[in-house]
């Protein structure tokens, strides 16, 4: 009887798993090289948030090393901008954290703002709040149900789109478009909001408590949530920071950080809300993070719908925003603005800016340039899901294989934001 092949190895040495984690982390070699496997997850893997590609270096069950592999999503997004006009590239933003088209929307109109020194109606400000903290809400819903699924909850995956359905209908409410939005316009919005907006808003804020409270009744002390994400994916502070992690990602591991405080825009300083932190690092602590940030965009809401004031919601400025649809039958020159808008858009000043807006994960900016024409010299984008998720191999290193999917869906990517 043939005996089967060995490796040249007598006996095989006891370790702890935390003996393991232990030398992983200080870059030891664990065993023979030879003997790692190397794994393809994706680029169709169904928990990867989009079309993303990991190559992991195994050790048995534990991830020695891992490479994020991207661009499958590749859209060419800002370079395809300096061929539109402002406006008309507006669209374009829609598409890139389709999650959260709002933020993309904002950090872009508002960088434009920045460029041409206008300022927006208080009206319109207050509104873009509102929506701004729908849209994060919206967000964080995808995130938790996609998240809990990944671990086989798919109870929660239910309940979170059920009430994502209830803000996708507010947005076509304004906008007509219940995902890419384009609502934001330069010098304020497209349109104001219907009659019936505020009162949907007001009992959408009536009933979510009570959904918050259905998904912490599944979730928060569930022993299976609890052993696939507490000490899993652990982050520093130092590597938080030193890595570039923004958002909720970063605030988990205890950094105070948000653009909302820290660079106040649309006069958030006036709005009084709390930034939650967790000081763990973990999947669990990134969790508690976004749950909490439920309530205090509540309280936003809540606030602003107190003080929306009347008024116009776009600048008077026929340079810049289009006339009234009803000027257009009884005005020449209405017509010959609106044609000029939409044909050949507005010029720009001269120069460059960087804004920055808190998306729902994290610190959104744009880079613009003009060179004085109707169309931008350079747009760019620091979005927070290319920056988060460079963290991952850090995140990863010393953990199980089965941990690396809780560890994607802790960081809330999506690669629409990522290949630009």
């Amino acid at each position: 009887m043939a005996t089967p092949p060995t490796s040249g190895k007598d006996t095989v040495q006891e370790i702890t798993v935390e003996e393991l984690r232990a030398k992983v982390g200080t870059g030891m070699q664990i065993d023979d090289p030879e003997e790692h496997l190397l794994l393809s997850m994706g680029p169709q893997h169904p928990s990867t948030h989009g079309v993303l590609r990991l190559l992991l270096e195994l050790d048995g069950e534990m991830v020695v090393n891992l490479a994020p592999d991207i661009g499958f999503l590749h859209t060419g997004v800002e370079k395809t901008m300096e061929s539109k006009t402002y406006t008309k590239g507006l669209v374009l933003t829609d598409r890139m954290d389709y999650l959260s088209p709002m933020s993309n929307n904002l950090g872009y109109i508002m960088a434009i703002e920045k460029l041409l020194d206008v300022e927006l109606t208080p009206r319109a400000t207050v509104i873009r709040v509102i929506l701004s903290e729908l849209a994060r809400i919206a967000s964080h819903l995808v995130w938790l149900g996609t998240h809990a699924l990944d671990l086989a909850a798919m109870t929660v995956f239910l309940y979170c789109f059920r009430e994502r359905e209830y803000i996708l209908d507010l947005f076509e409410m304004v906008a007509g478009q219940r995902m890419m939005v384009s609502y934001f316009r330069p010098g304020g919005l497209w349109r104001d909001l219907p009659e019936d907006f505020v009162p949907a808003v007001r009992h959408f804020l009536d009933f979510f408590p009570s959904r918050i409270a259905d998904y912490e009744a599944l979730l928060k002390n569930n022993p299976i949530f609890l052993k696939r994400t507490k000490g899993i994916g652990v982050m520093s502070a130092e590597d938080a920071v030193a890595w570039g992690l923004t958002g909720p990602s970063l605030r988990g591991s205890g950094v105070n950080l948000d653009v909302r405080k820290a660079q106040p825009y649309l006069n958030y300083e006036e709005y009084d809300f709390d930034v939650p932190l967790q000081t763990e690092g973990d999947v669990y602590a990134r969790y508690r993070c976004r749950v909490q940030e439920f309530w205090e965009s509540m309280r936003i809401i809540e606030q602003a719908l107190d003080k929306l004031p009347d008024g116009p919601v776009n600048i008077d400025n026929p340079k810049i925003v289009p006339p009234p649809r009803s000027e257009l039958g009884r005005s020449m020159e209405a017509v010959i603005h609106h044609f000029k808008l939409w044909t050949e858009g507005f010029t720009v000043p001269e120069g460059y800016v960087y804004q920055s807006v808190e998306s729902p994960r994290g610190e959104f900016a744009c880079y613009l340039r003009s060179d004085g024409t109707s169309k931008p010299g350079r747009v760019h984008f620091r979005s927070p899901s290319y920056v988060n998720l460079a963290s991952m191999p850090q995140m990863t290193k010393g953990g199980f294989l089965a941990d690396v999917v809780a560890v994607i869906g802790s960081i809330d990517i999506v690669l629409g934001d990522i290949d630009r």
